[in-house]
């Protein structure tokens, strides 16, 4: 399965999309899309971003609350193609649409994470 990658509207990679989950581009797993469509959430089932001209991820202030997708599945880890990544990058269009805003993620930091790694295997 091919992963869709995201870029917010200065061209960074912030995330993709594997089948109906989404991982930071270190392999987080940031949540899922319940309704099989472009709107995601998060693992307790807040609204998250939606993805936007196929590529571009944001928050939109005036989304309608959908109810509660319930919780998904804990997916793991995506599959990686081994060595590092070369971080994708798209052309910044400095602009977003209307009640539009970046999505940030509130990830733990790189020595956190390899750490937890670490702990893992």
């Amino acid at each position: 399965m091919k992963a869709q990658h995201l870029f917010n509207s200065k061209g960074d990679w912030i995330a993709f999309r594997q089948g109906k989950h989404l991982f930071a581009p270190r392999g987080d797993w940031l949540g899922w899309f319940p309704w099989n469509d472009d709107d995601a959430v998060d693992p307790n089932g807040d609204y998250l971003g939606t993805v936007y001209l196929g590529w571009r991820f944001y928050r939109f202030s005036n989304h309608e609350y959908r109810g509660y997708p319930g919780l998904a599945e804990y997916p793991g880890f995506p599959d990686h193609p081994g060595g590092p990544p070369e971080y994708p990058r798209a052309e910044e269009n400095g602009w977003l649409p209307a009640l539009a805003d970046d999505v940030r993620f509130d990830l733990p930091p790189l020595e956190e994470y390899m750490r937890q790694l670490a702990r893992l295997g």
